[in-house]
């Protein structure tokens, strides 16, 4: 016995989880009772974040398989059927059966990064050029150019 209480022989974050076990099972024993406790309050908080999850979750798997080019109309209702008749096994088998790339991502990932490359060619001084060809057209008036041409410097 005197052993389990020395703090040497196990790592410290045990013995106070051990310690306070007895505590929070003689708390929990009164839970569902008809005095609303301490103990039903955080039961029913991780209820809710456990219930929150669970519909988080399915979001974002529906958005995943209506958006994915690779899968056929046949097999997206399949999928959907399986997630409403099944969702916890039906959620665990798309997880795991999903790729972790499709070629749609990589797609969308080269379409963002040539985006960002393009948006990072252009310089203050293409853009104040372009002003001053509105400006020469009559597009903007020279308050507009000015005040455009201060965002364009200042970034």
């Amino acid at each position: 016995m005197s052993r389990v209480l020395n703090a040497r022989a196990m790592p410290r974050p045990v013995l106070p989880a051990l310690l306070a076990l007895p505590i929070l099972l003689a708390a929990c024993s009164q839970v569902g009772g008809p005095a609303v406790t301490f103990w039903d309050v955080v039961f029913s908080m991780i209820v809710f974040f456990f219930w929150f999850m669970f519909i988080w979750i399915f979001i974002a798997l529906f958005g995943d398989i209506f958006r994915r080019n690779d899968l056929s109309g046949g097999a997206k209702a399949g999928w959907i059927f399986l997630l409403v008749i099944l969702p916890f096994l039906g959620a665990l088998i798309y997880m795991i059966a999903r790729p972790k790339v499709t070629a749609q991502d990589v797609e969308d990932l080269t379409r963002m990064e040539a985006a960002s490359k393009a948006a990072a060619a252009v310089s203050p001084a293409d853009q104040i050029a372009k002003l001053s060809e509105l400006r020469a057209a009559g597009a903007i008036t020279e308050a507009e150019f000015e005040s455009l041409k201060a965002k364009a410097i200042g970034g």
